[in-house]
């Protein structure tokens, strides 16, 4: 698996994202963008994975920590889903009238959300809320893909380990590491020397 590096200026802010989701929730034309873009945003789904999931796939307690099961491929993986979050989809789900076989996130008659819907509504927002010379410099297939992203740095900043983070978004640590290269500097890492020198030795042969 290969990965080009994506610069970290092309990232979104938190506060970025924020804006985003809350321009789609008010504004887009489909009221189903609003949870797509979210999932992915929050969950760091790639696209087709959030189109593909059905309501099966949502493990939703009320009051607790729930779990989303995504697919790539034939691989299947868990991710965690905070208790808020859980809350958010019971109630999308349940105003929506969904079923267990039903799509999550849904388009025109009950199909999958359409590619151009989402992304047309993406670009919309890009321009309500970011500077011109931010919207088009994407390396990505699809430029919502860049909220995945953001939200995959973001796991690895807040110190959550890069093998977790590699299984929550069905990739492997090195393909993290090649892509935000800017995780992983070694000048943000403070060695203890000392330490090292000592589980480092090898202890003393010495001459009989």
């Amino acid at each position: 698996m290969s990965a080009d590096v994506i610069e970290e200026e092309w990232l979104l802010s938190m506060e970025q994202v924020r804006s985003l989701l809350e321009w789609i929730r008010e504004h887009a034309a489909y009221r189903s963008i609003y949870p797509f873009m979210r999932i992915v945003a929050e969950q760091a789904l790639r696209p087709e994975e959030a189109r593909a999931l059905r309501v099966r796939d949502v493990v939703l307690p009320e009051g607790d920590w729930g779990i989303l099961t995504a697919r790539h491929g034939r691989k299947a993986r868990a991710i965690p889903l905070q208790p808020q979050f859980v809350e958010f989809l019971r109630e999308w789900i349940s105003e929506a009238g969904l079923r267990e076989d039903d799509l999550l996130i849904s388009g025109m008659r009950c199909g999958p959300l359409s590619v151009s819907g989402y992304q047309r509504a993406r670009e919309q927002a890009q321009e309500a809320f970011l500077p011109r010379d931010e919207l088009y410099s994407w390396r990505l297939g699809e430029p919502i893909s860049i909220l995945r992203e953001s939200c995959l740095v973001k796991w690895l900043r807040t110190g959550i380990s890069t093998v977790t983070v590699a299984e929550w978004a069905g990739v492997t640590p090195s393909w993290l590491a090649l892509r935000y290269p800017y995780c992983f500097r070694s000048e943000d890492i403070e060695i203890d020397w000392d330490h090292l020198a000592e589980i480092m030795a090898l202890p003393d042969v010495r001459k009989s």
